[in-house]
């Protein structure tokens, strides 16, 4: 079947290899425009432009996906069917309508539509997700549903080892989709959930939460978006690992303390130990690193009250 892939992401870009790999090789890549990336900030190519350069896959970077220059080089392409992965833009008609399309998402639909599935599921506590491989329509992530498969959340699982599951799971329904071509089922009105895009103060740890709450954040935004504390002198902390301290460790709720090496923060109902955190404008390092020659002490109280992934 002749494709066309729109993709931007690391995780398109894996399910991309595997699209690539099967006799659905796609005819043309269309992706994001480059952008600033890393410390120095230096204009970069999104990785599916990466991945397609090393596949020798044409590729095609549109300011627009939905301009008349990209249709007209998507329809150069004659696809029997446009595959989409995490591309970050919305599909709009009249392109919407002019091929059969196959969108990609990392949950059970109806089940967390939306930009950050896979780190609200993470968030949420889920214990089984999955890949939901869906006909886009214009309402978002609500298509009908021509194939899933499911993915059980792992207890220590992060968004890196969940995501690296679901981008497997999702090249091969992909794939499975294209061979079979599976008739297309509407999704259920019950159990909807919508998985809005992480903002900053997504990222905060309050520690009036509990210690189940804040680990989960944190390995829901680990490692590519980041936790972080704010400490009372208003200086950001950034917390890259953390777990669940032993029911002896002791920390006052809202306060940093030390215990020999380790570093604990007090929650509403325990404490979160602190394995490897980022103070500002420094590099990671090691909970016993950093508190050598720190001082600890109280976390800052949200400014507003709100909290919530």
């Amino acid at each position: 079947m002749r494709t066309v892939y729109l993709g931007t992401s690391e995780f398109a870009a894996g399910v991309l290899r595997r699209v690539a790999d099967s006799s659905h090789t796609p005819q043309l890549i269309v992706t994001r425009p480059d952008r600033p990336r890393g410390r120095g900030r230096k204009l970069a190519p999104p990785p599916v432009a990466e991945a397609a350069g090393g596949l020798g896959l044409d590729v095609f970077q549109p300011d627009g996906v939905n301009s008349d220059e990209a249709r007209a080089r998507i329809a150069e392409a004659c696809p029997d069917a446009v595959l989409i992965c995490a591309f970050g833009a919305l599909i709009r008609e009249p392109l919407l309508s002019s091929y059969p399309m196959l969108n990609v998402h990392p949950s059970l639909l109806p089940r967390w539509r939306g930009a950050a599935p896979i780190e609200r599921t993470i968030d949420a506590g889920d214990t089984l997700t999955g890949v939901s491989i869906m006909r886009p329509i214009a309402e978002l992530d609500a298509g009908p549903v021509c194939l899933s498969g499911t993915e059980p959340v792992r207890p220590d699982d992060d968004f890196g080892s969940l995501s690296g599951r679901l981008e497997t799971l999702a090249g091969d329904l992909l794939v499975r989709a294209l061979d079979r071509r599976p008739e297309p089922v509407p999704q259920p009105d019950e159990g909807v959930t919508f998985a809005e895009k992480i903002a900053a103060g997504d990222r905060r740890l309050e520690p009036a939460r509990s210690v189940a709450e804040l680990d989960r954040r944190v390995r829901a935004l680990t490692p590519h978006v980041g936790a972080y504390l704010e400490l009372a002198g208003g200086e950001r902390l950034g917390v890259v690992r953390a777990r669940p301290a032993a029911a002896s460790a002791q920390a006052a709720p809202g306060r940093l303390a030390a215990d020999g090496d380790r570093l604990l923060l007090g929650c509403s109902d325990g404490a979160l130990e602190l394995l490897e955190v980022k103070p500002a404008g420094g590099r990671a390092m090691d909970a016993g690193a950093y508190l050598r020659g720190r001082p600890v002490g109280a976390v800052a109280r949200p400014r507003d009250g709100s909290d919530a992934v």
